[in-house]
């Protein structure tokens, strides 16, 4: 399977670690994949802060990981993932992208993530929830 270098976004992290989901092995041969040197794929430390969230919430989840087990799991992530920082600038670039699209609640994370990705000029982001991320046409959005 051949992968363009972009971001993983926590729902593809979440099924793939899910058996049961529908988008389960889709989200497990894109990880699959950038086990592969080749292929480059990124998260950022909210990435990983929002599955970790997910995976250990009774209510987000019908088997949910103790906290010992989703570290676990980051690790491994973390051994074949790669971490983008989030540099300073990147805070203005998130008001930008708040001026350019206003929202409210929850989805100002996916707007941090944006900024985030441009911030290290990454494009292409792998999400389940395209939507919120369509929005931008400096974005490719790509369902696994």
């Amino acid at each position: 399977m051949s992968v363009e270098p972009g971001v993983v976004d926590a729902n593809v992290l979440v099924y793939a670690m899910d058996a049961d989901a529908p988008q389960h092995a889709a989200s497990r041969a894109l990880l699959d994949a950038a086990r592969d040197e080749s292929t480059t794929l990124y998260v950022n430390s909210q990435i990983l802060c929002e599955f970790y969230s997910v995976v250990t919430n009774p209510r987000r989840v019908s088997t949910p990981r103790s906290a010992a087990d989703a570290v676990n799991v980051i690790s491994g992530l973390l051994a074949f993932l790669h971490v983008l920082p989030i540099p300073a600038r990147s805070v203005e670039g998130w008001l930008d992208l708040l001026r350019r699209r206003p929202v409210i609640g929850g989805a100002v994370f996916d707007l941090q993530i944006t900024a985030a990705m441009l911030a290290n000029n990454v494009h292409r982001i792998y999400t389940y929830n395209a939507d919120d991320f369509r929005a931008f046409s400096e974005i490719v959005v790509v369902e696994p």
